[in-house]
This record gives structure tokens, C-alpha cells and sequence, in this order.
């Protein structure tokens, strides 16, 4: 007999799963998730039914390693620790699982469908969503990847400095200032996994940005879904990969001037 899926009788929670296999697997196409690299967590709490919540744990317990006050009976579906996307893209539910928080917000079981632990990162992605609780943002989703345009830019100290990544990407052509509105937000190198690399995380989440580029390393996005956190990334490169190809054609690309950027934040009602 085969088992059945925590899936087969959750219909939106279907849906969730399946759109972060979805994005995996765009993950992997574009070179962005070489190996294990990459990972994803999804805030499934809204899509849990009582039939979900009475499921038992079939793993231990395991240690968070802080507590998340937030975060208090809160479900997510993880990627697995050392799965590729490419496998996850294909079995969600054989490379990744979903998790219950526990009421000492410290802690976690894993409740489905096997017993696959959380990406070692899952205490930096778990702290990132207790802060978007906490501020009452309507994010769901994380995603961490390494577009590789992108993670380029970042061995040129110039483009560190506080937005001016974000002018040049935006320049490049209109809809990136269009779709990603808030820019990119610059951490310089640290540990990853570390709880300063979180913590830098945070705060550049709370200075205004969904996007968030790790130095030398790749991006971490948050948005309403997957989806929509993958599409800000994408965006993003493509306008890296528009300022490559002209470098290497070998000119320095104009970009767009400011009064044209101007226009286009008035015309759409952009922040910056």
C-alpha cells in the first residue's frame, strides 16, 4: 500500500508545496543551486487544517537554538538539509518537510511526510519570519540562492556601498525599478548559517528591503509566496545581466538618468 501524502486531502497546501517545487526547479535550470545550495521556507500556517494539527511528530525534538516568540504553533514546509533543489523540484516531499513550532518557541518536531531535518540554516530563516510576525507582514515565504550575476557584482567593493547596486540595477531597464521597488540591500561577508548573518539580515529587511545580498555568497528574498520572492531575484539579475553583456561588449551602459527614473516612480506610484 502506498502511504498516503499529508498533501492528498489539503488542497491549498498542495499548492504551496507545489509552487515552491516549481520555483526549485527554475532554481536549478538558471545554475542558481548548484548541489545542495539554496534554500527555501514557507510560513504554510494559514493553510492548515485541524487534520494537519493533530498529526503526531515522527522525528524528536530539535533545538531551534533561540527562542522565537512569534513563531508559537506556526507550520512550515522546509528544504531539506543537503537535498538539491533539482531533487526537490521533482519530490517535494521526499526533500523537504513541513514542521511544527512548539509553545516554547525554542523548539520543533517534524510532522510530515518523512523525517527529513531542516536546511542548517533554518534557525536564520525561522528568526527572519518570527521578525516579519512580529511587524504584521503579510510575507510568507524566504528563499536564499545564488544567482550568479548577481554574486559577481559583489567582488567590486563599489557596488557594496549603500544603493548603489540598486541604482545601477534599476537603470538597466524600467521594470526593474517597476517590480522591485525597495532595491537591493547589501550585507557585507559573514559566516554563513551564522546568527550575525541573520541578524544583518534583519536589520536590512527592516531598512526597507525585500531583497537582501549576501557578499560573495547570494541573495536572500522574502515576499507574500515563493513565487513572488523568485520573481524579485529574477528581475534583479536580469538587469545585472543586461550591465554584464554591455561590459563585455565593451562600453560602460548608460543606464537610465534620474529624471527618467523620476518619471517612472511618479507615473507608477514607486516609493523610492
Amino acid at each position: 500500500m502506498v502511504k498516503q501524502s499529508i498533501l492528498d486531502n489539503n488542497q491549498r497546501l498542495k499548492q504551496e508545496v507545489d509552487a515552491v517545487a516549481e520555483v526549485a526547479g527554475y532554481l536549478w535550470q538558471k545554475g542558481w543551486a548548484e548541489r545542495n545550495g539554496g534554500n527555501i521556507t514557507v510560513n504554510i500556517t494559514e493553510h492548515v487544517d485541524d487534520a494537519v494539527k493533530a498529526l503526531p511528530a515522527i522525528s524528536p525534538v530539535y533545538q531551534i537554538g533561540t527562542t522565537l516568540p512569534h513563531l508559537r504553533g506556526c507550520y512550515f514546509y522546509c528544504k531539506g538539509t543537503q537535498m538539491r533543489m533539482r531533487d526537490l523540484a521533482r519530490w517535494p516531499m521526499d526533500n523537504g518537510s513541513i514542521i511544527r513550532i512548539m509553545d516554547d518557541c525554542a523548539s520543533y518536531v517534524i510532522i510530515a511526510d518523512k523525517a527529513v531535518k531542516p536546511t542548517s540554516e533554518l534557525p536564520s530563516h525561522l528568526a527572519v519570519h518570527d521578525y516579519l510576525l512580529a511587524k504584521g507582514s503579510p510575507y510568507r515565504a524566504s528563499l536564499h540562492t545564488h544567482p550568479i550575476e548577481l554574486v559577481a557584482l559583489t567582488h567590486n567593493k563599489k557596488f557594496m556601498e549603500k544603493d548603489v547596486a540598486t541604482r545601477m540595477l534599476w537603470s538597466m531597464i524600467p521594470e526593474t525599478k517597476a517590480f522591485c521597488p525597495r532595491g537591493l540591500g547589501m550585507v557585507p561577508y559573514m559566516l554563513p548559517s551564522s546568527v550575525e548573518l541573520a541578524d544583518a539580515t534583519i536589520k536590512a529587511i527592516d531598512d526597507d528591503y525585500d531583497v537582501v545580498m549576501w557578499e560573495k555568497h547570494g541573495v536572500f528574498a522574502v515576499d507574500t509566496d515563493i513565487m513572488a520572492a523568485f520573481d524579485q531575484v529574477d528581475v534583479l539579475n536580469k538587469a545585472a545581466l543586461i550591465y554584464i553583456a554591455a561590459k563585455n561588449m565593451g562600453f560602460e551602459p548608460d543606464g537610465m538618468t534620474d529624471a527618467q527614473m523620476k518619471e517612472l516612480s511618479d507615473v507608477f506610484g514607486l516609493a523610492k
